[in-house]
């Protein structure tokens, strides 16, 4: 095992690669494909495929129910790219020139019709280093008011329901909830827990 390297996160550069040129090869609709050539410490080099998407916010809508049980509000839809129902947090696109957190209320409303009182940012991280550019944040939201019916964009048809947190934190990863970015918003939650139990009560 002494060939290992220790765990010592400052010694990093030598993995840096250089990027030395950058084409645009596809424009779409949500995302655009970019070529990336790059050259390594070490000498070698090539080229590499960039997603260039926008940010990504993942809204996670909190409250306590009648009963005194946790609940999350989640919204149920057809995935296109799985051809699978799933049980997700509402979330979406950042708009141009708008916030992260504006995004996050943005969609909260339009998809559910939920105002939040207090909204709480978890954290930001990339939902895939390897190919793609965007970021995403998590944002933990409570107080919520129904001042509103959904406004859905024309080809979106959701449900909106209420889920026990200790339900949906049992099912993530399985059936309906088979969705990678929901299973990073639960462990972003389940943090912001750990100095707050009565979240999870």
């Amino acid at each position: 095992m002494d060939y290992f390297t220790k765990g010592d996160i400052a010694d990093i550069e030598h993995l840096v690669w250089k990027t030395t040129g950058r084409k645009k090869v596809w424009n779409g609709p949500i995302f655009d494909v970019c070529k990336v050539h790059r050259c390594s410490t070490d000498g070698r080099e090539g080229d590499f495929i960039e997603v260039e998407s926008p940010d990504w916010v993942t809204v996670i809508p909190w409250f306590r129910g009648s009963d005194g049980t946790a609940r999350f509000i989640m919204v149920q839809q057809y995935r296109h790219g799985s051809a699978t129902v799933t049980r997700e947090f509402p979330a979406g696109l950042v708009d141009s020139g708008e916030t992260a957190e504006h995004a996050a209320l943005r969609e909260l409303l339009e998809e559910t019709g939920i105002r939040a009182g207090k909204v709480t940012c978890l954290g930001k991280v990339s939902p895939n280093s390897a190919f793609m550019t965007n970021r995403s944040t998590f944002f933990l939201m409570e107080e919520l008011q129904v001042v509103q019916e959904q406004n859905l964009d024309a080809n979106e048809q959701l449900d909106v329901l209420t889920v026990p947190v200790a339900d949906v934190t049992k099912a993530m990863g399985n059936g309906l909830y088979d969705n990678g970015i929901m299973m990073m918003a639960l462990g972003f939650f389940l943090r912001e827990a750990l100095s707050r139990p009565e979240l999870l009560q």
